[in-house]
């Protein structure tokens, strides 16, 4: 099992990370650019990175492709949701609790490159994350 402070340290290289792109970009890109920038960046840092990682749905014991798809997984531990909208939806984060419950990682950072500021476009979503308040965990 993955630890809490390992999650919390590669979430925080992710950001740092996010945040070095989107100072170099800017907003307006296609989020293709920004999820590419990012996995170049999170490789430079040193960390492992898989892009347009496949992620079956398991269905009575057999593993199916089902056509989806994570933007990001990072040290096979935290999965990155690229987004270049207008404001992220509660759509948005409900996709990513999929993603979490699927794969069974536990946390996950929603990332909306189409803001003035990059901080006012992450979101952090856990499931089942240790010591987590119950409100932040995925329903079941």
């Amino acid at each position: 099992m993955i630890k809490k402070e390992r999650l919390n340290r590669i979430t925080e290289g992710i950001i740092g990370a996010a945040i070095e792109v989107h100072r170099d970009l800017g907003p307006g890109l296609l989020e293709s650019a920004y999820e590419t920038c990012l996995a170049f960046e999170l490789v430079e840092c040193g960390l492992k990175v898989e892009q347009q990682k496949p992620l079956p749905v398991v269905y009575r014991e057999v593993k199916l492709d089902c056509g989806y798809r994570l933007d990001l997984l990072v040290e096979e531990a935290v999965i990155v949701e690229v987004k270049a909208v207008d404001r992220l939806a509660p759509i948005h984060k409900a996709q990513l609790l999929s993603y979490l419950r699927l794969s069974g990682c536990k946390v996950g950072l929603l990332v909306n490159f189409n803001v003035k500021v990059l901080k006012d476009g992450i979101r952090r979503v856990v499931n089942d994350f240790p010591d987590s308040p119950r409100s932040l965990r995925a329903p079941r």
